[in-house]
């Protein structure tokens, strides 16, 4: 039987995080990266990974908050992947589950999966109360906008004048959702309403 393969599964929330300390020195055959929010259920890396491994195969993970967007997505893709004979180990958790684990790691999974997600549900609301005092003081005035004035301007014109929205928006920068943000309602397609 040939050895199985060791494959790494990484997860930032936005573009501009970085991935190389989640698996630092760790030598790995395969690596999976999603850029996306836990809450995301699109994670189209984590599902290669899911498709990829065979029996045998070990999957290093940074932590179960990578994984996972709750405990019952955490239970559900550790038991996916302990049923391929897959073994799946936390790195920060310190922790390996097989899928021949005692009663005391199943409850070990549970406890450890609620606390990340608890902790997730503190910081989230530890962030909307920061932003609600900020908006009291008129310290937060939210997001600034993707373009200035003039490019608004210029944006409206040259998509008045027929151009592509997907070539403008890439023009320009920004998403086509930003993009439609920005147009007369004349200007946007049905489906962007």
């Amino acid at each position: 039987m040939s050895k199985g393969k060791k494959v790494g599964y990484v997860r930032v929330s936005t573009i501009e995080q970085k991935t190389e300390r989640q698996l630092d020195g760790i030598e790995l055959d395969r690596i999976f990266e999603d850029k996306a929010s836990g809450k995301d259920v699109k994670r189209p890396e984590l599902d290669e990974l899911l498709k990829y491994v065979r029996d045998g195969d070990i999957v290093y993970v940074h932590s179960m908050d990578r994984l996972a967007r709750n405990l019952d997505d955490l239970r559900r893709l550790v038991n996916q992947l302990t049923k391929k004979q897959v073994k799946v180990e936390f790195v920060k958790e310190s922790i390996t589950f097989s899928g021949e684990d005692a009663p005391m790691s199943t409850l070990l999974l549970s406890i450890m999966g609620a606390f990340a997600e608890f902790e997730r549900a503190l910081i989230r609301e530890r962030q909307m109360e920061g932003i609600a005092l900020a908006k009291k003081r008129g310290a937060y005035k939210g997001r600034k906008q993707a373009l200035t004035q003039e490019q608004i301007d210029l944006l409206r014109e040259y998509a008045a004048q027929g151009m592509r929205k997907s070539a403008l928006a890439r023009d320009f920068g920004i998403s086509r959702q930003t993009l439609y943000k920005y147009l007369p309602r004349e200007q946007k397609p049905e489906d962007a309403l």
